[in-house]
């Protein structure tokens, strides 16, 4: 059996829907229209590539780590990272017909405070035309804990604890 066929039989068993394969070049446009939102910080941009139960990955241990659940958190993350003037500028894009990888150079430039200038690669697994899943990867995980930690505190307990 054609192993494309294999692959969207499995997936439409393990989700209940069937994904529809793009070409790899459809897919690295997926990213590219994130990146030229976000490098425009249009919100509404980024939304329009994300699908509405997207997963984004956020490494590290800073206020803004952990796994952003839906359109919604994921968009309230960008806006932070638009806030704190983090730029990221592509390098290079790779792809298939369900995954992009992107490397790209990501700095800071915030005056009086620490600022981070490293290069990050991003896992993206795009169905139906729409980013569902993306996972960070840092090459200098400290430098990004600093600048994060830098731009971002935490209320004061008992104000930070959920009631």
């Amino acid at each position: 059996m054609n192993p494309l066929i294999k692959a969207t039989i499995a997936a439409t068993l393990v989700t209940g829907h069937a994904a529809s394969a793009a070409s790899p070049e459809d897919n690295i446009k997926v990213v590219q229209d994130f990146f030229t939102a976000y490098g425009a910080n249009d919100l509404d941009g980024i939304a329009a590539v994300m699908d509405e139960n997207v997963q984004w990955h956020i490494p590290g241990r800073h206020p803004l780590s952990g796994t952003k659940d839906g359109r919604d958190e994921v968009l309230a993350f960008f806006a932070q990272l638009g806030a704190a003037g983090f730029k990221a500028e592509p390098i290079y894009f790779g792809a298939d017909e369900t995954y992009v990888v992107d490397i790209h150079r990501g700095w800071s430039n915030a005056e009086g405070k620490p600022n981070v200038d490293t290069m990050w690669a991003l896992l993206y697994r795009i169905e139906d035309g729409k980013i569902v899943e993306a996972t960070n990867l840092s090459a200098d995980q400290d430098a990004a804990n600093t600048f994060f930690w830098s731009q971002y505190q935490l209320a004061p307990v008992p104000d930070r604890l959920a009631e």
